[in-house]
């Protein structure tokens, strides 16, 4: 590390390759350095020795390679080695360097920056100077990177320009420059507070951020190892010692640096995604905020028990969407406002979102991302990437928050400024001059703008101070004349600089990006004038640049600019992106590439007319045509994909036509074709095997000096040591293998290439094979091979230095320029500027030229087609007429129809295919039958369902009068919509709910009724087919007795309780004494409303009453009966005018009928007494709108060739006839066929009605004979009889002609009215409308204030509610203690009535009654014994302090409650101590109830109270509901109503003259005065009646009294007349309704008849069982039998057993001799006789088993079992 002052002591510079900017760590910790931690120095050290040592033997194996001479081919492979030298920082500076890094720094330290700014690179044996190259202007500017706008001062600004820090004099433009260190490139640059300082984050392999001094632009400190590759951004704190860093893709490290001493203090990684900013709190230093990609992070540096942290929160978006959050700032009090990409601002707190701030009707604040959020002077700034900058309420946002569920808050910017169109505002900065308020603004399009944000009425425009290319320049063009620039670059703009003025003269924009530019040649524009642009939608273009102050000077003509650029022409060649452009050496052909693998030429002299194009293996990335000093003149074209191709210059044929050409392709050109194939792994396998032969080489050498070295010390001995020596190297050497043979799978894409002689060239590549440069040979040319398949390898290359990573791009070779401005041309003013190509989907020349050959292929497709049909018409004509001569013919001689067809197979087959090739065509054309479908739907609904009725025009037939309807669309959302009110309002969901459940309840009961009402009938009617027995008779008397017993008892209570009900229904609506009628009480509500208050709306003190305050729903109510009406009126107007044309195509089919009989009549009289006959009127098109959309096949036909009439535009006359539109045709057709239609029945009544006037004429042009008189006399009798008719008809004519034209004249009439009415209602439509829009703004906080009106009045109430309730219950408990005290009376009352008087022991059972004690309470008494013993102590204790205390308050007299006197009457003392106990318990239940009532009272109080302040609050919120009344009703009188008034209506008279001023004036309708005047009588009248009413009913009331007394008198004689009458019957006063009431004894009779219907069902059962007795004593007889029977068969069965048996013990003692032959026979009737044995077994034990069970009581019985040969046997008598 050294002072600036120091030198190096080796007196040489330490020299770096620009391109080696990517420092190896070992680089960058071996150079000059400074302390950066602590606890990382080891590491750090280790590392250090490890690269040296590595690096040390590298270099002692380059510097033995370096003493060996050698070639390859034609480069030095010392070239080769020479960029892996490099120096070395001995290692006690090092540690020197280490050791004072240690100490502080001292502030006086500075940095060499020619040591820190990366320098260009040479190699050690290069003679060329280092400042070959010097920087003299920079015209560039990254204005899309963030922060890259600066201020040092007012007039020295900072930017980032690729490798260069420019410094910019806004008022000088000139420029200074600080190059990067790292020759990477710079990622961000900050500014110190106090402007002294100014940081550079370099980018790079582990970059460094330099700090320099301002203004000597000094290094000052350097920060190391705080990112990977590249800073994103740099902050200071506000104080300016602390330094804050996020790093770039991929690490995102963020570091709190303490810069001055170069520490790193906190570091952390910042977020797992691109972070753009991170700054400090001004407020708060220890809090930080970064922002990013889909994030926003909260820091804080807290100190935990480990040290010092970084602690962050990530802000949750919650329910907002993520978004990228580019532009934040931090609140005073911690909460932090930041922008989305929507446009809106996000309040953060607490790391939530507490408020998405947005304009009125949510609008976003910004048409796109906030970029940059600033606070200024109190108020907030936003700029926007809409090019808008937003001022904002600091206020309003601090205290914003949340008040709906929407999360948004609305607000108003309070100004703002539209910069420009096409403006991207990415950051701000603002410069400190005093008294203006300047800004200087980063625009992302390529411009630094100047805004004045005072907002004042001086206040400036912006103003842009320097404008750029917004992105990388695709092309540059150097003039061959004078020194000037042209650049084109994708932002769609050409510019044209001066260098050596250093000054951007002119630029050009177009609609797609530039990509290729050259600078027209001298041999083409000697002016040098001229430059060919090519853009990327295929287009190239040619402008012309002159200097405007040599035109003609014009009056109004704008202010002269130094330079222009003129559209010459344009023409487009290619389909994509064009790349290269190229002039032949003569300028007599330009060539041009593309991506779309095209290269097209054309002539340049004959205005760049087309010559053709060829095909390329790949897209073309250059062209370049051969030097003057090659014999032929060839286009080399190279392709990006490996392919090199050589063409000749293109064949002019002049004397083709252009016309002629179908295709601009030239197939038959001769190219030479190169396809690269790698070949630098072969190259470097050389090298390798060359480097280790020299190595060989070179130890062979040394092995023979030494070998003679050893002979000559040693002798024999020497020398067998050296062969030792050498076997002993034989064996530890192995040698490597050699790099292996590689070549891409993706071919390397050729950068760039030129000539070195013909037929060869020089290439560079990209990717694998970069670092050289190859030098090729073309094959010879055969159009045979195949490009593709071709493999060919360069003849010769070229190393060049440090181009693996960064491999050449272009090579330009030196020119010669003069200094030189193009003057205009002459007569360019005049000329046209040509027609530019906008349209990216343009056709190319080539495909413009396909296009025109199809169309006119197919054009003469379409002529031979229409000859063919001619010719088939012609043939159709001549067999139609065949069919008419058939016709003709007599019907014997006929041909059939079949009888022509030549064969019927042929037909049928054109049938088949007609119908095949319809439905294909259906197919073909079903996705476009759709598509228009679909869009002639969509244009309906838009266009002409939403309209009711269209414009009809309806014109009179005699005068220009006319009467148009109205054009009527259907009615608004506003005449729809309808608020519900309460009433109104649809049932929820829990009342249909219960309304269907009570429904179905109901049906359900119904249907279950039906049900069991149906059961019953089905049963009663069994019952009406079975006879009734006695006994049932019985019952049913009994029950019938009983049951109308019951009802007349019934019938007698009912009528007894319904008058009863009556009596209290009288009671009840007997009015009380201070009883008033409601009707009264509402009129003299109404009147004190309505009555006494005549102030106006626009009084301050006028009140609004509830049912006069208006909202939106109302006025929108209002509204939409306003469009009602309007609707209707139109809509009746339209029906009027409806059946007006119908009327007049009415009158015109008559006018019709009528010409045509006049046209019949006169062809019967002679020419003189003719009458003109009247013109027909005509149905104009627009009286029948509807026409337009009726259309039929030939319409559509005609309208498709009008159409392709007008796109063939080749003659203006065929234009103007298609001008005409469909509509027109379509109406013409239409309205012919439809006059067809309607005259149809006219001429058939005129044929019909001249019929004998026709024909008698001929027949007497027929006979041809002199008529005789009587014919005569006939004729002119028809003659007059026609005269009339003419006469007539004509007057008919006439009549309906006038009576339609007066009926429209009245229409008319009546039309204008209602337009009037429509006017007027369209000014109160706007009225309402704009009254609407500010009772929407009013509703919020008016709802707002409603609802805590609401809430208070229902809190009241509620509170009311338990203040009654509480005094209810007071009240109940009053009652209740004074029953208790009634019953406490009524116990003593009783106890004076049970001693009697004169008892000796009365005051001593009083004292015993009184005595007071305390009682055990019950739960105590229900307790455990052991508590029951200790109350019954307490008890005696406190029954003895009672007795103390009784003792004291009588000391005369002791006594003992608990033994009974001597004397006294012990059943009256038991007496007492019970009343005593019940006294007690009274006593007890009055104190409860006390303090019940206490409690009651504290609560009535409280809740009085808390009345007394809901009531105060409720008053305030009304009051204030009453204010914000006020003032919407103030804001709705500030609109300004327009009523149209005629002077006669105007009674505000001033000494008989209109006064100027009519502003206190009152507009009244005459409706409304009237009804006011009316209103004064009425009163007057009502006044009159009401004052007759009171006398009457004064009268009434005397009347009703007299009668009342009289009907009081009469009442007291009836009830003793009964008294009377009810003691001589009854002896007594009895109670008649319970007499009437007393009926049978419901019970007992229940009982009764329960009783014989218990006696009657059992003598029914006992019936029933001795029925089934006796059934089954017959049943048991009849087993009985049947087992007796069995038994017998059984006995004969056992007896023919044993008869068997015996048999067969005889058969087998006589077995013999004889029968010994015979054993077969014998074993089968022997095995017969035992199955029959067995059988008969089983048989007797079944019939066992049988009589078994038929012992048993309910035994079952089985059938009997057979035998089989019994089955087989069937009895008779079965």
């Amino acid at each position: 590390m050294k002072e600036p002052d120091d030198q190096d002591t080796d007196g040489e510079k330490s020299v770096t390759s620009k391109s080696d900017g990517k420092k190896s760590l070992r680089s960058s910790k071996s150079e000059s350095r400074s302390p950066v931690q602590e606890d990382d120095t080891f590491l750090e050290d280790a590392t250090d020795e490890t690269f040296t040592e590595g690096e040390e033997s590298y270099l002692e194996e380059d510097s033995d390679e370096e003493r060996l001479e050698g070639s390859l081919s034609s480069f030095q492979y010392d070239d080769l080695q020479s960029t892996r030298v490099s120096q070395q920082t001995p290692a006690p500076a090092v540690e020197e360097a280490e050791e004072e890094v240690k100490k502080k720094i001292s502030e006086s330290f500075f940095y060499d920056y020619m040591e820190l700014a990366s320098m260009p690179f040479v190699t050690l044996d290069s003679d060329i100077p280092l400042d070959l190259l010097t920087l003299v202007h920079s015209f560039g500017y990254d204005c899309r990177k963030r922060a890259n706008l600066q201020l040092l001062d007012n007039s020295i600004a900072i930017y980032i320009a690729g490798n260069q820090l420019i410094f910019l004099n806004l008022k000088t433009k000139e420029q200074i420059y600080l190059r990067s260190s790292s020759g990477e490139g710079i990622g961000v640059i900050g500014v110190h507070p106090h402007k002294t300082y100014f940081t550079v984050a370099e980018k790079g392999s582990f970059p460094d951020i330099i700090i320099y001094e301002y203004p000597s632009l000094r290094p000052y400190r350097i920060l190391r190892d705080g990112t990977e590759k590249g800073y994103a951004y740099v902050n200071f704190n506000y104080s300016g010692t602390l330094l804050a860093s996020v790093g770039s893709n991929p690490d995102y490290t963020l570091t709190i640096w303490n810069w001055k001493e170069e520490q790193p203090i906190l570091r952390t990684k910042a977020f797992s995604q691109e972070v753009f900013k991170v700054t400090f709190n001004p407020d708060n230093e220890e809090q930080l905020t970064t922002s990013g990609s889909g994030h926003i992070k909260f820091w804080e540096m807290a100190f935990t028990f480990t040290g010092l942290k970084l602690q962050g929160s990530l802000g949750r978006f919650g329910k907002t969407t993520t978004t990228d959050i580019e532009g934040y700032m931090e609140l005073p009090d911690g909460k932090v406002l930041s922008g989305s990409e929507w446009g809106n601002m996000l309040l953060w707190e607490g790391g939530l979102i507490k408020v998405e701030l947005c304009r009125g009707t949510s609008k976003s604040c910004h048409n796109g991302p906030i970029n940059q959020i600033m606070l200024d002077e109190g108020e907030v700034i936003t700029v926007g990437s809409d090019g808008c900058v937003r001022i904002w309420d600091f206020e309003t946002i601090d205290t914003a928050d949340i008040i709906d569920e929407t999360g948004l808050l609305e607000i108003e910017p309070i100004n703002e400024l539209q910069v420009d169109k096409n403006v991207n505002l990415f950051s701000m900065i603002k410069m400190s001059e005093t008294g203006n308020n300047f800004w200087l603004a980063q625009d992302a399009n390529g411009a630094i703008w100047k805004l004045d944000l005072s907002f004042s009425n001086i206040t400036q425009d912006p103003e842009c101070l320097f404008s750029f290319h917004s992105g990388a320049v695709e092309a540059v063009a150097v003039s061959p004349l004078t020194y000037l620039m042209a650049t084109t670059a994708l932002d769609c703009s050409v510019r044209i600089y001066d260098f050596a003025s250093k000054t951007l003269l002119t630029q050009m924009k177009f609609k797609q990006g530039g990509t290729a530019l050259v600078w027209v040649p001298r041999m083409v524009n000697f002016t040098g004038a001229e430059i060919i642009v090519g853009f990327e939608d295929g287009v190239v273009r040619i402008l012309e640049l002159y200097d405007p102050k040599g035109l003609t000077d014009f009056v109004g003509r704008k202010k002269i600019s130094d330079a222009d650029i003129r559209l010459k022409q344009v023409f487009k060649p290619h389909t994509a992106r064009v790349t290269a452009l190229a002039y032949e050496r003569d300028g007599e052909i330009l060539a041009t590439g593309s991506k779309d693998q095209t290269v097209f030429f054309f002539e340049v002299e004959r205005d760049y007319k087309p010559i053709g194009y060829i095909n390329t293996p790949g897209p073309v990335c250059q062209l370049m045509w051969s030097p003057m000093s090659h014999l032929e003149s060839t286009l080399l074209i190279i392709c990006e994909n490996g392919y090199i191709l050589e063409a000749p210059v293109p064949t002019i044929n002049l004397e083709e036509d252009d016309h002629d050409v179908v295709s601009y392709e030239i197939k038959d050109m001769c190219l030479k074709c190169f396809h690269f194939s790698s070949v630098k792994s072969k190259i470097l396998r050389s090298i390798e095997i060359e480097k280790r032969e020299r190595q060989r080489k070179l130890k062979e050498k040394i092995r023979e000096e030494r070998r003679n070295k050893l002979a000559a010390e040693m002798g024999e001995d020497g020398e067998k040591e050296f062969q030792e020596e050498e076997e002993e190297e034989e064996e530890e050497e192995e040698e490597e293998p050699l790099p292996e043979i590689f070549i891409p799978s993706t071919p390397s894409p050729i950068l760039c290439g030129f000539y070195s002689e013909p037929g060869k060239f020089w290439v560079s590549l990209g990717d694998y094979d970069s670092g050289f440069l190859y030098h090729c040979e073309f094959p010879p040319c055969d159009k045979s091979s195949d490009f593709k398949e071709q493999k060919d390898e360069p003849i010769d290359v070229r190393y060049l230095e440090d181009t693996e990573d960064n491999p050449i791009q272009t090579i330009t070779f030196k020119k010669d320029i003069k200094a030189k401005l193009p003057s205009p041309r002459f007569g360019i003013e005049t000329e046209p500027i040509p027609e530019d190509i906008e349209d990216p989907k343009a056709y190319s020349i080539e495909n413009a030229r396909r296009k025109r050959e199809h169309d006119k292929l197919m054009k003469e497709v379409e002529e031979i087609k229409a000859r063919k049909r001619e010719q088939i018409k012609a043939l159709r004509t001549e067999f139609c007429k065949l069919l008419e001569m058939n016709e003709e013919l007599p019907t014997h001689m006929q041909f059939k129809r079949t009888d022509f067809d030549v064969d019927s197979k042929i037909r049928a087959e054109m049938h088949r295919k007609t119908a095949f090739k319809i439905q294909q065509v259906e197919k073909e054309l079903a996705w476009e039958k759709e598509k228009h479908e679909l869009g002639l739907k969509k244009l309906k609904n838009r266009f002409r369902d939403p309209l009711e009725s269209d414009t009809i025009v309806v014109h009179a037939i005699l005068s220009d009068h006319k009467i148009t309807s109205y054009r009527l669309v259907q009615p608004s959302k506003y005449s729809k919509f309808k608020r519900t009110s309460q009433s109104e309002r649809k049932p929820s969901k829990l009342d249909r709910f219960e309304k269907e459940g009570t429904g179905r309840k109901d049906s359900q009961r119904d249907a279950g009724g039906s049900i069991a009402i149906q059961e019953e009938s089905i049963i009663e009617k069994g019952k009406k087919f079975r006879p009734k027995t006695l006994s049932e008779i019985m019952v049913e008397n009994q029950i019938e007795k009983t049951r109308k017993l019951i009802l007349k008892a019934e019938r007698a209570q009912l009528k007894i309780q319904q008058r009863k009900k009556e009596w209290e229904e009288l009671y009840k609506s007997k009015p009380g004494d201070d009883y008033e009628d409601p009707k009264d009480l509402q009129a003299i509500k109404e009147a004190q409303v309505y009555m006494g208050d005549f102030n106006l709306k626009t009084a301050p003190d006028y009140k609004i009453h509830e049912h006069m305050r208006i909202n939106a729903a109302k006025k929108e109510e209002e509204l939409g009966h306003l469009d009602s009406l309007v609707h209707g009126n139109k809509r009746y107007m339209n029906k009027c005018i409806l059946s007006l044309r119908d009327l007049k195509v009415a009158v015109v089919e008559e006018i019709q009928c009528l010409v045509q009989e006049l046209k019949n009549i006169q062809l019967t009289l002679h020419v003189s007494k003719h009458i003109p006959i009247p013109q027909i009127p005509q149905i104009h098109p627009e009286e029948v709108p509807e026409k337009r959309f009726q259309y039929d096949e030939e319409a559509l036909l005609n309208f498709k060739q009008q159409h392709m009439k007008s796109d063939d535009e080749k003659s203006p006359g065929v234009e103007q006839t298609g001008s005409g539109g469909p509509g027109g045709g379509f109406l013409k057709l239409s309205s012919g066929k439809d006059g067809d239609l309607t005259t149809r029945d006219s001429m058939s009544r005129s044929s019909k009605a001249s019929t004998l006037s026709l024909d008698i004429p001929k027949y007497m042009e027929f006979e041809k004979a002199e008529p005789t008189d009587v014919e005569l006399e006939i004729m002119k009798r028809d003659e007059i009889k026609h005269v009339y008719m003419q006469q007539y008809l004509v007057n008919r004519v006439k009549e309906l002609i006038v009576t339609f034209d007066a009926e429209l004249r009245l229409l008319r009439h009546q039309k204008l009215k209602l337009d009037t009415q429509m006017k007027l209602s369209d000014l109160h439509h706007v009225t309402l409308f704009q009254e609407i829009l500010l009772l929407k703004n009013f509703e919020k906080q008016e709802n707002i204030l409603q609802e805590r009106v609401n809430s208070l009045d229902k809190e009241e109430q509620y509170m009311q509610w338990k203040i009654n309730e509480t005094l209810k219950e007071m009240e109940e408990k009053k009652n209740e203690i004074t029953k208790l005290q009634e019953q406490e009376k009524a116990l003593y009352a009783g106890f004076q009535t049970a001693i009697g008087e004169n008892n000796k022991f009365a005051n001593f059972l009083m004292k015993v009654l009184k005595k007071k004690i305390k009682r055990v309470k019950k739960k105590e008494v229900e307790g455990d014994a052991d508590e029951d013993e200790e109350s019954e102590e307490s008890s005696e204790e406190e029954s003895s302090l009672e007795s103390d205390e009784d003792e004291s308050e009588s000391e005369d007299e002791v006594f003992d409650d608990s033994i009974c006197p001597t004397n006294c009457d012990v059943a009256l003392f038991e007496l007492t101590l019970q009343l005593r106990e019940k006294r007690l318990d009274i006593e007890e239940a009055l104190v409860e109830e006390k303090k019940v009532v206490d409690n009651l009272k504290k609560e009535y109080d409280t809740l009085s109270k808390k009345v007394k302040i809901v009531a105060t609050n409720l008053n305030a919120a009304e009051e204030a509901l009453e204010a914000y009344q006020r003032e919407k009703q103030q804001r709705l009188n500030e609109l300004l109503v327009v009523i149209p008034l005629k002077l006669h209506q105007i009674e505000y008279v001033v000494f008989g003259e209109i006064p100027s001023d009519l502003s206190g004036t009152l507009v009244f309708s005459n409706h409304a005065l009237r009804r006011l005047q009316e209103r004064i009588r009425e009163l007057q009248e009502e006044n009159s009646e009401q004052q007759k009413l009171n006398k009457e009913w004064r009268e009434r009331r005397k009347q009703l009294i007299r009668e009342k007394r009289e009907m009081t008198k009469t009442i007291h004689k009836m009830e003793e007349t009964v008294r009377q009458l009810m003691i001589s019957k009854f002896g007594r006063v009895v109670n008649l309704e319970a007499l009437q009431t007393l009926s049978v004894n419901t019970t007992l009779e229940e009982l009764k008849i329960r009783k014989l219907r218990k006696e009657l069902a059992n003598a029914k059962e006992m019936k029933m069982w001795e029925e089934k007795i006796a059934q089954m004593r017959w049943e048991l007889m009849m087993k009985t039998k049947e087992h007796t029977r069995k038994l017998y068969q059984m006995n004969d069965l056992c007896i023919e057993k044993k008869k068997l048996d015996s048999r067969l013990n005889t058969l087998q003692n006589q077995q013999g001799n004889a029968f010994q032959s015979l054993r077969e026979a014998d074993v089968v009737a022997r095995e017969e006789v035992t199955e029959l044995i067995q059988l008969q077994a089983e048989r007797i034990s079944a019939l066992k088993e049988e009589i078994a069970l038929l012992r048993r009581k309910g035994g079952l019985i089985l059938p009997p079992i057979r035998s089989p040969q019994e089955k087989e046997m069937q009895p008779a008598d079965l």
